[in-house]
């Protein structure tokens, strides 16, 4: 797995001669944030090496090099996820791509059902914790190069950075949620009763991708930011059919205010 990373890093640096310090995982619908990047090079990910492919709808599958709050970024536009197919290693593939490039933080974004009565579609949520319901990433032969065997995950999601971004919210009147993210296989959207036991169980918000990349990250020693939009509500009285497309819609709505918080965090890295 090292080899193919660095040999991964090796052909990308060949290509763009970038070393970006900040790296951003973007979610379903969520790939507007590029318009407001700088792109210096732009990889198809069907043209690097080992890279995985994106399947699915509303991932367009692009590594974006560029300049945004003015720090050096790498953006994938377009996640990968376990129901695809792919193996835990692939899905993290990536950020262990990125960490080789140079980056000293992530952030990641996703569209997620909200499960806390309190919230309303379209709200965002800045994510504190989470419950994984995904096979672990870390699960198999360990690489000591990667990080401990046995990670901490005492605080996944970086208290200062919550905080600035509770920070600039405020001040820009932008509505926030701080919880818990539950992330499962998917891609199945939840039944009611799942809903149900995802609320017992501590979850704010529920989802199909987010913390394997935040699992690889933290062994890695990177320090990680996450913010979810609420697209649909899995509430008693509140749930109906849902589908990918209604997803996108909602997400693609609300990602303006989740841009404007993310270009603002950046810049005061």
């Amino acid at each position: 797995m090292l080899e193919r990373i660095k040999s991964t890093v090796s052909f990308i640096q060949d290509k763009t001669n970038s070393y970006p310090e900040v790296g951003i995982i973007l979610g379903t619908g969520l790939g507007g944030l590029v318009k407001d990047i700088k792109i210096e090079h732009s990889l198809d990910y069907d043209s690097i090496p080992e890279f995985p492919v994106s399947t699915v709808d509303g991932h367009h599958g692009r590594l974006i090099f560029g300049e945004l709050g003015g720090k050096k970024i790498v953006a994938m536009q377009g996640r990968f996820h376990f129901y695809e197919g792919y193996p835990m290693e692939m899905v993290t593939f990536p950020v262990r791509v990125m960490k080789y490039l140079g980056i000293k933080t992530l952030l990641v974004s996703n569209a997620s059902g909200g499960v806390n009565p309190d919230y309303e579609i379209g709200d965002l949520m800045i994510i504190n914790d989470h419950i994984n319901l995904i096979p672990n990433p870390l699960i198999g032969k360990h690489t000591h190069e990667f990080g401990v065997r046995f990670p901490d995950m005492s605080e996944p999601y970086d208290h200062g950075l919550i905080k600035k971004a509770e920070e600039l919210a405020k001040k820009q009147n932008i509505k926030v949620q701080v919880g818990c993210y539950v992330a499962t296989t998917g891609p199945t959207f939840e039944t009611p009763k799942e809903y149900q036991y995802f609320r017992i169980i501590g979850g704010d918000t529920v989802g199909m991708s987010t913390v394997p990349e935040v699992v690889v990250a933290r062994q890695m020693g990177i320090p990680c930011f996450a913010i979810s939009i609420i697209t649909d509500l899995g509430v008693p009285g509140k749930i109906v059919e849902v589908t990918h497309e209604e997803v996108q819609k909602v997400a693609s709505k609300a990602e303006t205010k989740m841009t404007m918080i993310m270009k603002k965090l950046i810049s005061q890295l």
